[in-house]
């Protein structure tokens, strides 16, 4: 029996098919492309999502020799969909890079108070979470949020499509800037602040609940058996770090995908003044009782806009599988051959959609500094990979200060494929780096909440013995470093300039 484990990720929907023991039976991915119909906006029709999924199911059961006993969901956090009582959507989905919502997003912040939102949420407002933009459908669009019955996640909607309930696992509610992470509920205090009605919003339970079994159309949709265990699964950064050992304090993850977020673990929130001043996440894990602290930056798509941008975006549209999707990897490869071992003088930042941690300003954008007329291609690339390296050697700081000292970080993702960029951000960050075995680290985590859910474990700590290992280790080079030097200053003081010229 297999365990089948979707990642429902901002760009593409990921299904792999694991042992309990965390070896991939099969696996398959579709792509999609966000649509921006007004600037600020980023949307997309859930059927999209639907068809992804089923797609993607379909795909890897016809690569299964034995049966598939649960399906477990994960998803990127803040995408919403409006639906109403029937569970049809009343809108395109509404997508967390959409930032049309700065204003409510503000009023929140002033409303109910910046140190006493994140005391509640663990949040900071931004207008990524869906309580800004639920407040703009409620101003711009009446219609749609009159029509609304329930405004669920993506996992919520696509377990609505299963005729299933569309639960929320706390992990998700935590990215409504709305959940409660102590009493693990909606918080009337937040909800009343902004004359919202928690019955407008999705059941929370916890990460793993079953929520039911697949009957017969919705199997035949998933080209599953009827009955198959459907399994709530999480947000992708938490399961992520669950892929990838993080269960426990002492362990930080740092998952190089579109964006690049280190997390590390907790008995507690961490809300202290220190964390507040850095804008960081600190919110329910999937693990049980456990909590995860969150620091992150635009990170893969820097590098995929400018690899869009020099090969005419040859990626858009469906992929027939993960090795489609990283076709572009060849791309990369022949840049990387084309460099020196030199520092390029370049001072590039990756905040195409604005900055994240420590100062979270969706007014910020990216700068490239110090080109000339020998700059090409693979100069500019490296210059990205050693922008990115910067950005992190700085959060690694800021996140530190929070959370205690750590000098290992667990790795996973698409950055992961670049040899120069894992020797940068080790040398810069003055960090050992374990590239992790599994690269799929979000799958595995939301098959490892599977598999105890269908009782091959007792435990998480259990599974994760036994299916998480690492297969590298890339160690920091002082060199390397010491020819940094100043162009992690450039970089800081670079970055400082883009911020203060957001603000003003």
């Amino acid at each position: 029996m297999s365990l089948l484990a979707i990642d429902m990720g901002s760009s593409a929907c990921k299904a792999v098919a694991f042992t309990a023991t965390g070896e991939i039976l099969g696996k398959h991915a579709c792509a999609y492309t966000p649509e921006h119909p007004q600037p600020g906006f980023a949307e997309m029709d859930p059927d999209k999502f639907w068809s992804a999924l089923c797609t993607c199911c379909r795909a890897v059961t016809k690569q299964l020799n034995q049966p598939v006993k649960a399906i477990c969901l994960s998803s990127h956090g803040e995408t919403f969909v409006p639906v109403d009582s029937h569970g049809e959507a009343r809108s395109a989905a509404i997508l967390n890079q959409d930032s049309r919502a700065m204003r409510e997003s503000e009023s929140c912040s002033k409303e109910i108070g910046r140190k006493r939102l994140f005391e509640i949420t663990g949040l900071v407002a931004h207008p990524m979470y869906p309580i800004p933009k639920i407040l703009w459908l409620r101003k711009h669009q009446p219609e749609v949020f009159a029509s609304t019955t329930c405004f669920v996640t993506l996992i919520g909607y696509l377990l609505q499509r299963l005729g299933l309930p569309a639960y929320v696992d706390y992990s998700l509610a935590s990215r409504f800037l709305a959940f409660d992470i102590h009493s693990r509920c909606w918080s009337d205090e937040i909800l009343s602040s902004v004359g919202l009605q928690a019955d407008r919003l999705p059941s929370p339970v916890p990460a793993g609940t079953v929520a039911g079994e697949l009957k017969a159309e919705a199997a035949n949709n998933l080209g599953l058996g009827v009955g198959t265990m459907v399994v709530l699964g999480g947000h992708d950064q938490p399961c992520g770090a669950l892929g990838m050992g993080v269960v426990g304090p002492g362990r930080v993850s740092d998952s190089m995908g579109t964006y690049e977020c280190l997390v590390a673990c907790s008995d507690q929130p961490c809300l202290s003044d220190i964390a507040l001043s850095a804008s960081l996440n600190s919110y329910c894990h999937v693990v049980p009782e456990k909590f995860v602290t969150l620091a992150y930056f635009p990170s893969g798509i820097m590098v995929k806009w400018f690899h869009d941008l020099l090969y005419a975006n040859p990626s858009v549209g469906v992929a027939d599988d993960i090795t489609s999707l990283d076709s572009e990897a060849q791309h990369y490869d022949s840049l990387e051959a084309q460099s020196d071992g030199n520092p390029t003088g370049l001072c590039v930042t990756p905040h195409l959609i604005g900055t994240c941690n420590p100062d979270f300003n969706p007014h910020v954008r990216a700068a490239i500094a110090g080109l000339g007329p020998q700059s090409g291609p693979a100069q500019i690339y490296k210059g990205i990979l050693e922008g990115l390296a910067c950005e992190l050697s700085l959060l690694s700081e800021v996140l530190e200060k929070a959370v205690g000292g750590f000098h290992d970080l667990y790795v996973t993702g698409g950055g992961t494929r670049s040899a120069m960029g894992l020797q940068l951000r080790a040398a810069l960050t003055r960090r050992t780096l374990h590239v992790m075995a599994e690269q799929e680290a979000v799958c595995l985590g939301t098959a490892i909440l599977a598999s105890v859910a269908a009782g091959d474990y007792r435990s998480i700590a259990e599974a994760v013995e036994e299916a998480v290992h690492e297969t590298g280790i890339v160690e920091p080079d002082a060199t390397v470093l010491a020819s940094y030097e100043d162009q992690l200053a450039r970089y800081s003081a670079l970055r400082s300039a883009m911020t203060a010229q957001a603000y003003a």
